[in-house]
């Protein structure tokens, strides 16, 4: 097969609201190439293919907030029963893993590229949509062993559109080096797309209005493990009502995935003693990873 189109490779790009449908399609598909099977025709997925896209209305797009540098003890306790996407209810807030065999490099590219496209098209969040420059989607390896997940874009990532990249930005590429790795390694996002005025913190109805964005991101990324940047990522992934000093130090499940609360890089700017105590949740992150845990430099 190497070289050669498969079946699953005509496929047309679908709907943003077939596109989860879509994906388990996919997998069970790659498992039957996997075994050496073609029994998936492609008259028969074209018809799947149709029925998906005249059955299913457009997912409405929703947009975040942003918020950088908020103060790190505080906790974010999210509204029991508030839906991520107001088509599909509850369901959004429970999007099923993927197998991270089942999609090869391009097609998580372009399963990102979806998303993306819907994030930029959001307006739900009246205030946000009026005054972003643009929105801010995550940055990265698309098969990423981490995500690092932060809260919401500053100033500069509101104008340059890549999360990460102000002064926070610069100590978490410093974070990332310290324990071996590059930027281009991992992949970055947050929960929020659009910068909140004034970085405020995001509200409740903001967070949960993204969820179905950054709950499909990781879906599709599939990391092995998730390190969340400060207390409203921490709480608002793992809907916890926890302070940040509780979460840490230990792993946590997100539907089969690890994930590691940590203090986020603003805080470090405002309180540098802090910063050993990141360095001891990296090492732990590494040790489960199984790789080196390099000296600290300064």
């Amino acid at each position: 097969m190497d070289g050669q189109p498969t079946p699953t490779d005509k496929l047309a790009p679908l709907c943003p609201s077939s596109e989860r449908l879509f994906l388990a399609i996919l997998q069970y598909a790659r498992m039957w190439e996997h075994f050496g099977v073609t029994a998936l025709r492609t008259a028969s997925m074209t018809e799947t293919t149709a029925d998906m896209t005249t059955s299913n209305p457009v997912w409405p797009s929703q947009p975040c907030l942003s918020s950088a540098g908020a103060t790190e003890p505080a906790t974010v306790p999210l509204p029991k029963g508030t839906p991520a996407c107001p088509s599909v209810a509850s369901d959004a807030t429970s999007v099923p893993r993927t197998d991270s065999l089942s999609l090869r490099p391009s097609e998580r590219l372009q399963a990102l590229r979806v998303i993306a496209d819907e994030v930029r098209q959001c307006t739900q969040c009246a205030e946000l949509a009026s005054t972003r420059t643009q929105t801010v989607f995550g940055v990265g390896n698309p098969q990423a062993r981490v995500c690092f997940f932060g809260e919401a874009p500053g100033a500069d990532e509101d104008q340059q559109g890549e999360p990460f990249v102000g002064r926070a930005g610069q100590l978490l590429d410093r974070i990332i080096e310290a324990c071996g790795m590059k930027r281009q390694d991992v992949y970055i996002l947050n929960v929020l797309k659009c910068r909140p005025p004034g970085n405020r913190n995001p509200s409740r109805d903001e967070s949960a209005a993204c969820r179905h964005f950054f709950e499909r991101q990781l879906t599709t990324i599939q990391p092995e493990y998730i390190v969340c940047l400060g207390a409203i990522a921490a709480t608002t992934l793992l809907q916890s009502n926890l302070t940040i000093g509780q979460l840490r130090g230990s792993f946590h499940d997100w539907q089969g995935i690890k994930v590691l609360a940590t203090y986020h890089p603003a805080y470090l700017l405002r309180n540098p003693p802090a910063k050993k105590d990141v360095w001891q949740d990296m090492k732990i992150l590494l040790a489960d990873m199984g790789l080196p845990i390099p000296e600290q430099k300064g």
